[in-house]
């Protein structure tokens, strides 16, 4: 394989693995339409964010798994598949419902870009002589512009399009992506048949099963504790978590090798770090163009370019993050990034004082330095921490890492705004955000390179 051929691989993997992301963000800016198009309240529109990161949170690991057995190439290309069918279906979904079940598939789908595109890194090094962390770095810019540049995109094509636009969007997107792997991506090692029934069990379907049964109990508990709490949802999140756990610690193949988690306090605090992350990033990632749009007016398409500020600084800033951890190591970034974080979560509260549009342009741009720079360090602080024998699974935990963030998220601003999108209620925003991220900078600098460890 020739360097040019890599790279047009590379550049194909890179277009179906921002898919995730971008649909992650784009849909920001679409819940106030949607809200007004099926009569929703604030608290059930945000389901539509919910179910893409309930499943994409439980898609990662079991997609990255299938990948190692049925070849990485041939999952990339089914979730192109299912990305095009699903995003040229859902915009005629009559229901509410019927659209979160298309952003399930959707989640699903994408679900599968990331894990393939990290295990087609070995043959395409391999077989071209290039550089693997200079190809690693083009798909973490994927992976973190698809996120930055989604409101931007989402919010010109609500506005102009409608809300079935930011599905209509993905099927280009997906095409190019299949077809541009299916040319140059090196095919997949032959690999003999088995059983469906050796395959379902080495998928650990209860796992899976009990692993989204925690989440969704415990969200909806979370959603209506400000009203009516309902504890038996509670307790049936704590038998599911703990039917999890026994689950993963007696089954040979664990959906989530919690053996493996307990072995490696590096990579646990990765984890740990990265949901907490990704909480504080996506409280203002969808927390503001809800703000924005009720309480200060604007237009979707508004919002998107006050949005702007935090896609441009990422895509321009990646290249001198990756050099300065390069340089400087990954505790230096993960320091400087935190800290800029809790700096950025305390500017929030000038919103209650005005929505100008300086204000938050020069929040988004605030923000878009330690989105660019945390990420960065956390993906590399991820590989610097997996073996290399659990690589896989692990990049799949590290993606569920960041939806269990954002759905914990949505569950924050679905509680501070269950009276209302007011001043007071982005300023509770405001205080919980600095909060974690203080607890975020504390976490981090616990965080040492291998090579410091005895």
């Amino acid at each position: 394989m020739n360097p040019r051929r890599a790279g047009l691989a590379i550049a194909s993997l890179s277009v179906g693995t921002l898919l995730n992301p971008l649909n992650s963000s784009m849909i920001a800016v679409a819940l106030l339409t949607l809200r007004d198009a099926f009569g929703l309240d604030v608290l059930t529109v945000t389901w539509v964010i919910t179910a893409f990161y309930l499943a994409s949170a439980a898609g990662q690991p079991l997609m990255g798994r299938l990948g190692d057995r049925f070849g990485a190439r041939r999952l990339f290309l089914f979730g192109m598949i299912v990305v095009v069918i699903t995003c040229v279906l859902t915009p005629f979904a009559p229901t509410f419902w019927l659209v979160c079940a298309g952003r399930v598939s959707l989640a699903i789908g994408t679900a599968c870009a990331f894990p393939s595109a990290v295990a087609l890194l070995h043959p395409i090094t391999t077989l071209s002589g290039l550089s693997s962390p200079r190809l690693l770095g083009r798909l973490q810019m994927a992976n973190t512009a698809g996120a930055a540049i989604g409101p931007v995109i989402g919010g010109l094509l609500v506005t102009f399009l409608g809300w079935q636009a930011i599905f209509w969007v993905n099927v280009p997107l997906a095409l190019i992506a299949l077809a541009g792997v299916r040319t140059f991506a090196p095919v997949d090692h032959a690999r003999g048949r088995q059983p469906m029934r050796t395959v379902l069990s080495d998928s650990d379907i209860p796992g899976v099963l009990t692993f989204t049964a925690a989440l969704v109990t415990l969200l909806v508990f979370l959603l209506g504790i400000t009203q009516k709490p309902q504890w038996t949802l509670l307790a049936a999140a704590i038998a599911a978590s703990t039917l999890f756990v026994w689950r993963e610690l007696t089954t040979r193949t664990p959906f989530i090798d919690l053996r493996m988690l307990s072995r490696n306090r590096r990579l646990v605090l990765v984890y740990t770090g990265f949901a907490l992350f990704n909480i504080v990033y996506y409280v203002v990632f969808f927390g503001l163009p809800q703000y924005l749009e009720e309480f200060g007016d604007y237009r979707a398409d508004a919002v998107g370019l006050l949005m702007l500020p935090l896609a441009s600084l990422n895509v321009l800033l990646t290249p001198f993050a990756a050099r300065f951890i390069e340089r400087r190591g990954i505790r230096p970034a993960f320091l400087i990034g935190v800290g800029w974080l809790i700096v950025a979560a305390a500017l929030l509260s000038l919103l209650t004082a005005s929505v100008m549009p300086l204000v938050p342009l020069l929040i988004t741009a605030m923000m878009g330095v330690p989105y660019c720079v945390v990420s960065i360090a956390m993906s590399q602080a991820l590989y610097s921490s997996a073996t290399r024998e659990s690589a896989g699974v692990a990049t799949g935990i590290f993606q569920t890492s960041r939806y269990i963030g954002a759905i914990l998220s949505t569950t924050m601003l679905g509680i501070a705004f269950s009276d209302g999108t007011t001043p007071a209620s982005w300023l509770e925003v405001s205080v919980a955000a600095t909060i974690l991220a203080v607890v975020l900078l504390v976490l981090v600098s616990r965080w040492r390179p291998v090579t410091q460890t005895k």
